[in-house]
């Protein structure tokens, strides 16, 4: 009975010490970076908005994007109205984008909609790099200026912090806020000092023609930027960060939205772990290997939910099995040390996402939402195209 216990402790705390340990020596490398130098302003960009039935937001998007300090005749802003049956490309025209329309009922998707885009900006061969921002966004206006700093560094591909526009609506969006506090600004710091890819995570992010003709951009899953982030990675190419600059995107308040999305987002990140794990791990006993382990590590790392849930079960298994079995408390020990660590990492995401004391009471309802996102996945269902998640007004 001892062996067998001990082998379930022993499958429990594996995943549960590796995953927090690995989480908090990133928070512990999550300090403020150094200040970017400054560019020469001479870079053209276009900056690319995936548009898929837009309508409500689309005019907001590019009007944030027209305020953007650098030169007028440094960037463009081209929408790409994928399949609409809205009126998305007459008010981006309106509003002052170019839009290019694609109507391809086989083939839908932000993947493909981007890649039309990247081919059309390479044909018109005006811009030096191109940059994806969401249609829910709303950007920092210094966004082309920490992509071009960077570019002119000798970067090639540059991602900022994405964070929550509609941070304070509820206090669902305020944990997202605090989640994507630490999932984009802690991990990502802690990979920039230490010359890491942070990868790529969806919106705002900038890449240069010269690295998307060696990697062309055939990233079509549900999780179609952190595949082409593990595709750079494989090709020997780091995503920079960018902590600077920022874009903030409209997160859904309500449960029956919110859980669509989470179904989307996580079964994604599930067929991804399944594709890219092995051909990462190869790569990274290769000459890049520093990179692709540690996009392998960022991969395996399942969402913060499935790894609290790991480390209770550690902690209420080994507590139990100490009350009649001394030699366990080696289990219990781990299982504390793991949660101490996990905690220390949420904090930091709460020190970063600026949503102040009422985030920190929210985090109280952090274990019912953990609940929640483990039965949602009990019962996710497949899932493909482009499901474009209900706009909420902010």
């Amino acid at each position: 009975m001892t062996t067998i216990t001990n082998l379930i402790l022993f499958a429990l705390a594996l995943p549960a010490t590796a995953i927090s340990t690995y989480l908090l020596i990133l928070t512990l490398l999550s300090g403020a970076p150094a200040a970017a130098l400054r560019s020469s302003r001479r870079l053209r960009f276009d900056v690319i908005v995936p548009a898929h039935n837009e309508a409500a937001v689309i005019e907001r998007v590019v009007a944030s994007l027209r305020k953007l300090d650098w030169p007028a005749d440094g960037f463009r802003v081209l929408v790409v109205a994928d399949n609409c049956s809205d009126s998305t490309a007459a008010l981006a025209r309106a509003a002052g984008a170019e839009v290019l329309e694609r109507d391809d009922i086989e083939r839908r998707g932000k993947g493909y909609a981007l890649d039309f885009a990247f081919q059309v900006s390479q044909a018109d061969g005006w811009a030096y790099a191109v940059v994806v921002v969401d249609a829910d966004t709303e950007v920092s206006a210094n966004l082309l200026e920490a992509f071009s700093a960077r570019i002119e560094n000798g970067a090639k591909a540059i991602q900022v912090h994405y964070g929550v526009l509609n941070a304070r609506d509820s206090w669902r969006t305020r944990l997202m806020t605090i989640a994507m506090a630490a999932f984009h600004r802690v991990r990502s710091r802690a990979r920039e000092r230490l010359q890491l890819s942070c990868g790529i995570r969806g919106n705002g992010w900038c890449i240069t023609h010269r690295l998307l003709r060696q990697v062309p951009y055939r990233a079509f899953s549900l999780t179609e930027d952190i595949e082409y982030g593990i595709d750079l990675g494989l090709a020997g190419h780091r995503v920079h960060y960018a902590d600077e600059a920022h874009v903030a995107a409209m997160m859904v308040s309500g449960e029956q939205a919110a859980r669509s999305q989470r179904q989307r987002w996580e079964q994604g990140r599930l067929q991804l772990i399944r594709a890219k794990t092995l051909p990462l791990l190869r790569a990274a006993m290769g000459a890049g290997g520093r990179v692709c382990l540690d996009l392998a590590f960022d991969l395996l790392v399942l969402p913060l939910s499935y790894v609290a849930v790991n480390v209770a079960l550690l902690i209420i298994l080994a507590g139990t099995a100490l009350l009649w079995e001394p030699s366990m408390e080696i289990w219990l020990w781990l299982g504390l040390g793991g949660g101490m660590s996990l905690l220390l990492y949420v904090l930091r995401g709460w020190q970063l996402s600026g949503v102040g004391l009422r985030g920190l009471v929210d985090l109280l309802r952090a274990p019912f939402f953990v609940l929640w996102k483990v039965l949602l996945m009990l019962r996710a269902r497949g899932s493909e195209g482009w499901i474009r998640t209900k706009r909420e007004q902010s």
